[in-house]
């Protein structure tokens, strides 16, 4: 398989390109000052001349370059022309969206027919996106993903945050009472490999299989490490943020988190 991956620098981009690799598949990486994103002819040119099978679309606008209305080309613009050029060429098309089109009012566990409720903001926005994908490409394929997960700080995910914490504030203060949808890295680049052979529509990938809250993840994360974390639990956040998609197999936080309770069901909290 040929697979154009735009992001492929990021956090979940390198992951994926790591896993494509190691099935022994071609990555062609997306080069924004190679092909710009403003002109279609030349997107749609490099898309048809690389012979790609399939089109990861994962960049965001986190990284400015200068270029005017920059935000707007790469979360709008972007994805939505890449749509109508996986529609017209006839390829796979995934676009990776994200739990926070549900609020933090929002009550899960969320299932792929639990309606959005963001209404501004950074999953308004993602919301808006994923319509505008299905409308310019029927066939293409969109997973919301939860909050990532590496082993070692560095980096836009969990373990990232915890110690940035840690060493910010001298103390981690998590909430037994929220449940966060999250997977590791290598499982949701797994879970982004599958896609590319299963049926085309919405899917959600979330690892947090056994209703595990974030105070219990934190801890598993200290104790897996050995971090030298002060975990605090705390009950100021509440909420259920678990994604239920039976049509995604990945793998359960606990495989890679030995330290977590027992897989067992939960009510929200």
């Amino acid at each position: 398989m040929k697979a154009i991956v735009t992001g492929a620098s990021g956090t979940v981009g390198s992951a994926l390109v790591q896993a494509l690799k190691a099935k022994k598949h071609t990555v062609i990486p997306w080069d924004r000052s190679a092909v710009p994103i403003d002109n279609y002819a030349a997107m749609e040119d490099f898309v048809r001349q690389s012979g790609a099978d399939i089109v990861y679309h994962l960049a965001i606008a986190s990284r400015p370059t200068g270029v005017a209305n920059e935000a707007g080309l790469v979360n709008h613009h972007w994805p939505s022309e890449l749509a109508w050029i996986t529609r017209t060429l006839g390829l796979r098309f995934v676009f990776t969206s994200t739990v926070m089109v549900w609020t933090d009012k929002a009550r899960g566990p969320f299932t792929p027919t639990t309606a959005p409720d963001a209404g501004s903001g950074y999953g308004e926005e993602k919301h808006r996106i994923e319509e505008r994908v299905f409308y310019q490409n029927p066939l293409a394929t969109v997973v919301r993903l939860g909050w990532q997960i590496a082993e070692t700080p560095g980096g836009n995910h969990m373990v990232d945050y915890l110690d940035r914490m840690q060493k910010s504030q001298g103390v981690i203060r998590a909430s037994s009472k929220w449940l966060p949808a999250c997977s590791y890295l290598q499982d949701t680049a797994d879970g982004l490999l599958r896609l590319a052979e299963m049926d085309c529509g919405l899917y959600l990938l979330d690892s947090n299989t056994g209703a595990w809250s974030f105070h219990e993840i934190a801890c598993a994360l200290r104790d897996k490490q050995k971090f030298d974390w002060d975990i605090r639990e705390t009950t100021e956040f509440v909420q259920d943020q678990r994604m239920i998609d039976p049509r995604m197999k990945i793998a359960s936080l606990s495989k890679r988190l030995p330290a977590l309770p027992k897989h067992r069901s939960k009510k929200s909290p």
